[in-house]
């Protein structure tokens, strides 16, 4: 069983690697475009800055939370939020999600067995950890991008991996199809080369691949025909074209940047199926 403690140590990590990529960047650098259309690094910071501050008022003050939660514009609020914290000084912004992070983890640490509302369904503190390092992973992957630099993954990408898992029905259900019945058997090669499974080991639909891939699908950060993802059953294969690992609705997605849709590998989206370019607030 995981412990909250453990995935909030991986929480602060996952924050701090973000941070040593943007630290060093002048007001140009922080104004460079991410692969998210209209959003610059300043808005990815802004956005996981914003989130933090969601989580953080669900976590300690849920009657408020829900309160402003039936007063959103669904269609912008994600936007406006990281278009105000972008309009912030890079140093402004850097400690503002420095602090809100710190005193996120410090009261999930302090409310270990509550439940939390949140944009989907309600979380346990160890589910916000998970979501919260889930999405700073995805837009730190976007401000790579933007920089060019190639991230070394690492044993944190396991939560990532479990989230996307725990959703496999998700991305049935926020399209409004009827989850199939059994969970698939996903079996991923963890950067250190060991095995990560999840889903009875009998299962005939079945994914394997690297972990990495599918953690980027699952955050939609990769379009399916660019990874070495494989499903075997009907049921696996339309999975991958659909899963994602965060609260909301689906969106436009990320094109293909190449390679071709082999049978085994996965086909074309569903009709009606579509990914976001931002992972948007995560469940």
């Amino acid at each position: 069983m995981v412990e909250l403690a453990d995935v909030l140590t991986d929480l602060r990590l996952e924050g701090e690697s973000l941070e040593a990529l943007v630290t060093p960047l002048d007001d140009a650098g922080w104004h460079r475009p991410t692969p998210a259309p209209g959003w610059t690094i300043a808005h990815q910071v802004a956005h996981l800055a914003w989130t933090d501050e969601r989580a953080l008022q669900a976590v300690t003050d849920p009657t408020g939370f829900l309160a402003d939660l039936a007063d959103i514009d669904p269609a912008r609020f994600v936007d406006e939020g990281a278009a105000a914290g972008a309009r912030r000084t890079p140093r402004a912004l850097l400690a503002a999600w420095r602090d809100t992070r710190a005193r996120l983890a410090e009261a999930l640490a302090t409310t270990p067995k509550a439940t939390f509302p949140w944009y989907g369904p309600p979380m346990n503190g160890t589910s916000m950890a998970t979501a919260r390092i889930m999405e700073t992973w995805a837009h730190g992957e976007d401000v790579a991008e933007a920089l060019g630099v190639a991230r070394r993954p690492t044993a944190r990408l396991r939560h990532i991996a479990h989230l996307g898992v725990r959703t496999w029905s998700f991305g049935f259900a926020v399209r409004g199809l009827e989850p199939p019945a059994g969970q698939p058997r996903v079996e991923l090669t963890a950067p250190d080369g060991d095995l990560w499974t999840w889903g009875p080991d009998d299962s005939s639909e079945r994914v394997t691949g690297p972990a990495l891939d599918f953690c980027l699908l699952v955050t939609q950060r990769r379009h399916r025909s660019d990874l070495a993802l494989r499903a075997e059953g009907a049921v696996a294969d339309r999975w991958l074209d659909i899963a994602q690992a965060f609260a909301g609705p689906p969106g436009a997605g990320r094109p293909p940047a190449g390679g071709a849709h082999l049978p085994g590998a996965g086909g074309p989206l569903a009709s009606g199926a579509v990914a976001p370019d931002r992972s948007g607030v995560d469940a």
